[in-house]
């Protein structure tokens, strides 16, 4: 569904930012329906060719890791893992187990790293009391990262979650941004599974009710995680404005952010890599006039409230842990 102004990129997912990769790695068995996502930034080594970043915390129900020293440095040093909630340590181990293969003076010369995994409960579809997300899962779904078209629905982190009452998942979509006569990208990553069921507005205006729910109103309790990334030259307190207006996006969808919900907006920039080793005192920075930010603000707010309905359409009907179930939004359509 085209949600807003913007055009989209050839794609419609967050790859159409070059050197942005996606891979998935999924469980699908009696009970568990679960998995990692990977979205690894850029072809280098991230711990020392970081990128600037911004995260805004729309409300804090969750138990990411790495999001402190985000937002107090400003930048990223490991690809993003998204899981479940209970696979936030595995996710931390993949990840400091590839930085110190791959940067032997990490804890000797040099300082530690900071590893960015984000969740979300698939607990409704999937057992996770049976934490059955290993080292290896996540390794697995780092190593399947690639450009190219982005697998949606119930796949990766996606594959046990719900959202407003159906089937929700991964999704993925983009916007073009032309300034000073050149052509930028933002593109958008959702892990959707929140939302409670008949508040889901449509880009005209319908309102469906998953027939799994009924006129049932249960506390909002889901979560979203929102990966953002662009590759126009940002500087982090820029990124951190630009990922808050991903909630927009939400609030369009008919979202109001409960209690118990956990919904992240993580936003990064491929401009302007930051080097570990930098030897100059005073490094050059480009950076978008601030009186220009409107734009990337709506393509932040379009490309998320399209993300999700792209995850929520990719995702099959299922059933999952104990006979839950969770019918297709486009079976429903």
């Amino acid at each position: 569904m085209i949600c807003g102004l913007l055009p989209a990129g050839p794609l419609n997912a967050i790859t159409d930012v070059a050197g942005v990769a996606v891979g998935h790695r999924t469980q699908r068995e009696d009970g568990i329906l679960t998995g990692f996502t990977a979205i690894v930034p850029h072809v280098g080594d991230l711990f020392r060719e970081k990128l600037r970043a911004g995260v805004a915390v729309i409300n804090g129900f969750g138990k990411s890791a790495g999001l402190m020293q985000l937002e107090e440095l400003g930048q990223i040093e490991t690809p993003i893992l998204l899981g479940n909630t209970f696979s936030v340590a595995t996710g931390i181990e993949a990840l400091v187990g590839r930085a110190l293969a791959a940067n032997a003076d990490i804890g000797r010369e040099t300082g530690t790293v900071n590893s960015l995994v984000l969740e979300c409960n698939d607990g409704f579809l999937s057992d996770i009391r049976a934490r059955r997300l290993t080292v290896a899962d996540a390794e697995a779904a780092l190593d399947a990262a690639k450009g190219g078209p982005v697998e949606e629905g119930a796949v990766g982190a996606g594959a046990g979650m719900s959202a407003f009452g159906f089937k929700g998942g991964i999704g993925s979509a983009s916007r073009l941004i032309e300034l000073d006569g050149r052509m930028f990208t933002l593109g958008v990553l959702v892990q959707a599974n929140f939302g409670n069921a008949g508040d889901l507005v449509l880009p005209d205006g319908r309102r469906p009710v998953s027939p799994a729910e009924g006129s049932i109103q249960p506390p909002e309790r889901g979560s979203i995680i929102i990966i953002l990334a662009t590759d126009l030259p940002l500087e982090s307190r820029q990124l951190a404005r630009i990922a808050k207006r991903c909630g927009a996006g939400l609030a369009r969808l008919g979202a109001f952010w409960g209690n118990g919900s956990g919904d992240i907006a993580l936003a990064f920039s491929t401009a302007n890599p930051i080097a570990h080793h930098e030897r100059a005192d005073i490094v050059p920075l480009s950076v978008l006039n601030e009186n220009r930010i409107d734009l990337p603000f709506r393509a932040a707010a379009e490309a998320t409230q399209e993300a999700v309905l792209n995850a929520m359409l990719a995702a099959p009907e299922t059933i999952g842990r104990d006979g839950n179930r969770r019918p297709s939004l486009a079976d429903h359509l």
